[in-house]
């Protein structure tokens, strides 16, 4: 998730302060990504030091207001244009695990799997029950629509997630049957007892 772009993009609406930008990012992604005070005003520093953001004032109650500058508009009209890049994909800690558990010793992983399978349907659920609370009532605002499209995008990912955990077991399956039906290899032996082995000693 890119913070800086999404505090961009919030700015956009015009100037804001830390804790409220806070608030709105949470309400537009359901607190999918929650964040902290402190993320909110290091990253904001970062912009600032780039040139994207400046500090504009200050509002009734005391609060340094930051605006999005024209450098900043560029940036976020750029991210809003470009492609998510695909190439180097973040890493995923349940593809390495499985990745990891795979001939690791006294690891069973067809249990990691259906650990994770019982984990992966849970949220999946958790996640359409959310959606049918949102729909009963039709998105009345930007931020309800936002979250719903959050919301789909996560339940999207965890029915892509449990088919592949599926797809696992099944090559797992396949691997164990394979290897259960390959014939033992005979004991070779090697050196001076094969040399006896080949060539009996002659009587005279």
């Amino acid at each position: 998730m890119s913070i800086r772009h999404g505090l961009l993009a919030l700015l956009e609406r015009g100037p804001r302060y830390g804790s409220q930008l806070r608030t709105e990012f949470e309400s537009r992604t359901g607190s999918t990504w929650p964040l902290n005070v402190g993320q909110v005003y290091t990253t904001l520093s970062r912009l600032e030091r780039d040139g994207l953001v400046v500090q504009d004032d200050e509002d009734d109650q005391g609060h340094a207001l930051y605006a999005i500058t024209d450098d900043g508009r560029t940036e976020l009209r750029n991210w809003f244009e470009t492609p998510v890049d695909r190439n180097n994909p973040p890493r995923d800690e349940l593809a390495i695990k499985l990745a990891m558990a795979v001939g690791a010793p006294g690891v069973d992983i067809r249990a990691v799997i259906q650990s994770q399978r019982h984990h992966t349907l849970k949220a999946m659920q958790d996640y359409t029950r959310l959606k049918a609370q949102s729909l009963s009532d039709v998105p009345s605002n930007r931020d309800e629509v936002a979250w719903l499209l959050v919301l789909e995008q996560l339940i999207f990912q965890a029915e892509a997630e449990a088919r592949w955990l599926d797809h696992c077991e099944t090559r797992l399956v396949r691997l164990a049957e394979a290897a259960a039906t390959e014939p033992v290899p005979e004991a070779r032996t090697t050196g001076r007892a094969a040399s006896r082995t080949a060539r009996p000693r002659s009587r005279h």
